[in-house]
Order: C-alpha cells, then structure tokens, then sequence
C-alpha cells in the first residue's frame, strides 16, 4: 500500500484514484464543476442538476427527450426483442405434452402457436421501442416499456421483466417532473411569453396635478351662461 508523500505538504494529502462505481456514476451522470466542492458554486450559476427553467426551455424538455433518454432507449429496443424470442422459445420448448400417459387431454397444454405470437409482439414492442427512441417521444417510450416488462413478469420471467418496468418508471416519472416543472413556470410567470407584458384592461383615470381645479364640463358652462 503506498505511503505518504514525505515531500507534500502538512494540510495536503494524495488523492486516492477513484474506484469502479465512481468511474461508472462520473460516466453515467453528468459531473459537477471541479471547484464545486471547494469553493462552492458560481455565483449566479445554475447547478449541475437544476435542469431547465424557463418556459422555453422546459417545453423544448417535455416535447423531446434528452440523449440519456434516448441511448436507454436504443439499448433496451434490440435487447426487448431479443428476450421476446428468447422467453417465447423457452416456453415452447418446455411445454408439456398435449396427452397425459392415461391418454387424456393434458390441462397444463398451451398451443405452440399462442408462444409463438407472444414472440411476435414482443418483437414488435422492441420495434416501436426503437422507432420512439428515434423520435425522442419520452411519454410512449415509457408506456412501451411499461407493457413489454408486465408482459414478460407476468409470463413469471422477473430477471427480463423487472428492469424494463424500472427503466419506464423512471421515464413516466420524469416526464411528470417535467410537465409540473412546466405548468408551475407557466403559472409564475402569467402563461405569457417572457419578456414581454401583457396589456392592462382596466382604465385608470388621469390624475391632475396639486394646485389646479379639474376643467369645468361643458354641460354645466352652458347652464351658467
């Protein structure tokens, strides 16, 4: 184990390398700024994990989503339909027999060709899985995922299930964010465009300035003359 720098100074002290699970959250989430636990953030700087906050910005946000969204997405397509296949081969291939030894009807028979178009759809979830990670639609991506992971749970193949249920959790729970963070920013700042103020519909009368008498009606010159 190496030692202690003799040359460094009292107060400073070797940094340790970082190990596996830092390297892969420095890789998976965006870092902060190297001072930030030093001196603390900017002043005036947003931090690394506030994300959008003006209304152009979060509705750009809702209506596409982001590169982590969409690389999630196009890893999860391709895999999708291959479990499809995978858990509809499995199925087939342990099957019971149609015929019990007695030479009756087997109850626990399923027909190979239900499996088969299990596969099928699974293979077509994959697909549209691909195609809405292309598009960037993070809702339906999300919906999509949802469907293809109770399908293969409820199939009882938890392990290729469960991660695509987390996966569209995590996508339907974000685009929740997303749109209160909208609907909140709409609120503050009136539903209208920033930067430029709306019209003021009530009528506020001139007021005369100290000293000087309001100028007589013409109705009231007329009955004094």
């Amino acid at each position: 184990m190496p030692g202690r720098d003799p040359d460094a100074a009292d107060g400073d002290v070797a940094p340790s390398p970082p190990t596996m699970w830092q390297r892969l959250q420095n890789a998976m989430l965006k870092p902060a700024t190297a001072d930030a636990g030093r001196t603390g953030p900017a002043r005036g700087a947003k931090p690394a994990t506030e994300g959008p906050t003006t209304v152009p910005e979060l509705e750009a946000a809702v209506a596409r989503a982001d590169d982590k969204e969409r690389l999630v997405g196009l890893l999860a397509a391709p895999l999708a339909a291959a479990i499809g296949l995978l858990v509809s081969g499995s199925l087939i291939a342990n099957d019971p027999k149609a015929l019990l030894s007695n030479g009756q009807i087997n109850k626990a028979h399923v027909a190979p060709s239900l499996y088969l178009e299990l596969g099928g759809v699974a293979v077509a979830l994959g697909v549209l899985m691909l195609v809405l990670a292309l598009l960037r639609k993070r809702l339906y991506l999300g919906i999509t995922m949802a469907l293809f992971g109770l399908t293969v749970f409820n199939l009882h193949f938890w392990g290729f299930g469960l991660p695509y249920v987390m996966v569209a959790a995590w996508l339907l729970v974000r685009a929740y964010r997303l749109q209160s963070k909208l609907k909140e920013a709409k609120a503050a700042g009136g539903g209208s465009t920033p930067g430029r103020a709306l019209p003021n519909k009530r009528f506020t009368p001139p007021i005369s300035p100290p000293g000087s008498s309001p100028a007589p009606k013409a109705g009231k010159d007329r009955k004094a003359g």
